[in-house]
């Protein structure tokens, strides 16, 4: 109290915040000059800016007749940059330096927390600064003078050479030819200097007018500096606490945080992770972990954490592996990354990792040359995938590191479900890149199976479908002549309706069920580690409750409906990949885990109004037979119906067409000249481009 007593508030000062020249206003600082010429004596003759780079190049005259100026020095350097002659390409056309040239250079890393600052009649006026620039002379007129001289040199040395030789020496070269450039090279020309420098070179200049202190120009512009609205609905900025103003113009310092001594990569300080939020702390911990089960987890995060906030977020992160929590691949490999052994880019990376994870979903076992023939990545890269989560076993493998959690399955059913849904897209996608074979697909038998359950295969639930299948189908069968010997015998039960019977049949030999089923009844009873009862097989493969049957067919036909509004042409296959994303991300219990077979999901999606066309695939093609069937929206209710309509019916005839050939038909059958954005909206549409070739979508074979 004595301290502001004797520190007495003299004035209190209004701050405004102008933002006219938000993100336009820099700071230039010039060098130090003699006292006896200032910058108002110097005239701009040009100036240019590189926008990206936040790069400033003036050029200044200089004054030659001041008392400070050396003219004997001025025409020395003239004379060595252009030499005797002057023609448009000299550098100093008054053969006088009478101008320099100042290149900019950025003053400090973060102006965050700088604004330029104006007072005005008891009022502070606040700019914040986009860019703090400082200016200093560049002599790149001494490298020309270097190279005149060098110059000047050579043509002396060859003048001083023999003049009697009739002709010049034959010479014997050696022409090589380059090899193809490796994915590793790239990489590494791509972050070399001088790359770094081409790029920087290759950003054009952008002329600049240069106005005057007292120009009319200059006047107006420095109005900008004075904020155009007083009101605090416009100023929201500075309606904080003092501690949060404060914190606004001095942030922490990056360079303070940098001073600060690091703790190795692999360690974390549980004290400053417990300060994060909570998706990040479990980010962090996945990351340096990479598998974890649940329950360690939840002690590292600390006791009072909320274990659905943290089951939320984990999904984020990971992904489940046998009751575990392993962290996605993309986590570990973000974008534009790549890998330090092969050069590898980070889509492929985790491409690889994926294919391992979920060989660890099918089994406790993966053999590593397995991997790298499927993957075709160089063995230290598969060594690391299979490092992050299994531990090799001499004469058997690597084996997934943790043992099978049962207790989190047995809790957590609803969680295990979804992320059975999201394996079996990541299975539908591998099996789309790598080719999988079918040894590749089902899990091999050990000799001594282990007593917890394990992923049960594509194959064995297809079976087990069709099974359940012909035993539905017979039972009804049997319900039915039953109930009809007995109208047959009982005289008042001949004359009843027996037309209300209904027997719903199933496809038996072609149709196989789709594998977007909850798969609640299978014999085993297991599904990704989730134990069912065998009560639960009532609405297995399309076998609904009466009830059920119109809520399945409304959600059916408004998923259908919405993703051939978005994507307008899709496979079978993709529209499957599709259903089973959708159905991960749908809640436990949903209509749509009752079971979807695929000739309901194919009669849905005809009575949305899609048609199937046939396009000629070529005969070698090696495109399953659910990627051969094309479906493609007929009627979206748009001005390009018409336009989708003929590229369609070109694509029914011809598996791949060029660009003029459907411009020309589109012109022809809808009677007008249509425009390349036009054009460019049906193709985007329907088709993809690959070799020059335009494609139906889902068609091209690589």
């Amino acid at each position: 109290m004595a301290n502001e007593e004797d520190d007495p508030i003299i004035q209190e000062i209004d701050v405004f915040l102008a933002r006219s020249l938000l993100e336009k206003l820099y700071l230039f600082q010039y060098p130090i000059r003699p006292a006896s010429m200032t910058y108002d004596d110097v005239t701009h003759l040009s100036a240019k800016i590189k926008p990206k780079q936040q790069k400033v190049e003036l050029e200044m005259a200089i004054d030659t007749l001041n008392p400070n100026y050396c003219r004997s020095k001025g025409e020395q350097i003239a004379l060595n940059v252009d030499g005797t002659c002057t023609d448009e390409t000299s550098t100093y056309s008054s053969k006088l330096m009478d101008k320099q040239t100042f290149c900019s250079s950025q003053a400090a890393s973060n102006v965050s927390r700088y604004a330029a600052a104006v007072y005005k009649k008891g009022e502070l006026h606040l700019t914040p600064l986009h860019g703090i620039l400082q200016l200093r002379p560049s002599f790149t007129y001494l490298d020309k003078a270097d190279a005149k001289h060098r110059e000047r040199e050579a043509a002396n040395e060859g003048g001083d050479s023999s003049q009697d030789e009739a002709e010049d020496d034959v010479k014997q070269i050696t022409v090589r030819f380059s090899r193809p450039e490796t994915e590793q090279a790239r990489q590494r020309r791509v972050q070399s200097y001088e790359f770094l420098q081409k790029r920087q070179a290759e950003e054009h200049w952008v002329h600049l007018h240069y106005y005057g202190l007292k120009d009319s120009r200059s006047e107006h512009e420095r109005q900008y500096l004075f904020s155009q609205g007083h009101g605090l609905a416009e100023n929201t900025e500075l309606i904080k606490s003092p501690s949060e103003y404060l914190m606004m113009l001095m942030p922490p310092s990056v360079e303070e945080e940098n001073d600060k001594p690091m703790a190795p990569s692999n360690v974390l300080s549980m004290a400053q992770l417990r300060t994060l939020p909570l998706a990040d702390q479990i980010k962090i911990l996945m990351k340096n972990v990479k598998v974890m089960p649940f329950a360690n987890l939840m002690s590292l995060l600390g006791s009072g954490t909320d274990s659905t906030a943290v089951l939320r977020c984990i999904q984020q992160v990971a992904m489940l592996v046998q009751g575990n929590w392993v962290v996605k691949s993309d986590v570990l490999y973000p974008k534009d990354s790549s890998s330090p052994h092969s050069g590898v880019p980070a889509e492929v990376l985790c491409r690889g990792r994926d294919f391992v994870m979920w060989k660890f979903t099918q089994d406790r076992w993966v053999v590593r040359k397995e991997v790298a023939a499927v993957t075709k990545l160089c063995p230290e890269d598969v060594k690391d995938f299979l490092e992050h989560m299994s531990v090799a076993r001499i004469n058997k493998g690597w084996e997934f590191m943790l043992p099978y959690d049962e207790d989190f399955v047995k809790k957590h059913p609803d969680i295990v479900q979804r992320q059975h849904m999201l394996w079996m897209g990541i299975q539908a996608k591998l099996e789309k890149v790598y080719n999988l074979l079918k040894e590749h697909l089902t899990p091999k038998k050990q000799e001594a199976q282990s007593a917890h359950p394990l992923l049960v295969s594509g194959e064995q639930r297809v079976n087990m479908a069709k099974a359940k299948v012909k035993q539905n189908y017979g039972q009804l069968e049997k319900e039915f002549q039953k109930q009809k010997a007995e109208m047959k015998s009982n005289d008042t039960l001949a004359k009843m309706d027996v037309s209300n019977i209904r027997i719903k049949e199933e496809p038996v030999s072609d149709e196989e069920p789709m594998d977007t089923s909850a798969y609640e009844g299978m014999n085993n009873g297991i599904v990704n580690g989730l134990h069912t009862e065998e009560d639960s097989t009532d609405s297995l493969n399309g076998h609904l409750p009466g009830g059920c049957i119109d809520r399945v067919a409304q959600e059916l036909k408004a998923f259908v409906s919405s993703t051939f509004k978005k994507q307008f042409v899709l496979t079978l296959s993709e529209l499957k990949r599709l259903f089973n994303l959708h159905l991960a991300s749908l809640p436990p219990g949903h209509t749509l885990f009752s079971g979807i077979s695929d000739k309901m999901l194919q009669d849905m999606v005809l009575d949305t109004g899609c048609k199937q066309i046939l396009v000629p695939f070529p005969p070698q093609t090696a495109a399953s037979p659910d990627e051969l069937k094309v479906y493609a929206l007929w009627e979206a209710g748009d001005t390009y119906d018409q336009h989708r309509r003929v590229l369609l019916e070109i694509f029914s005839k011809n598996y791949r067409v060029r660009r003029n050939v459907i411009q020309n038909q589109l012109s022809q059958e809808c009677g007008e000249d249509l425009n390349k954005q036009e054009v460019d909206r049906v193709l985007k549409d329907c088709c993809v481009s690959y070799g020059g070739m335009w494609y139906l979508k889902g068609t091209v074979q690589s």
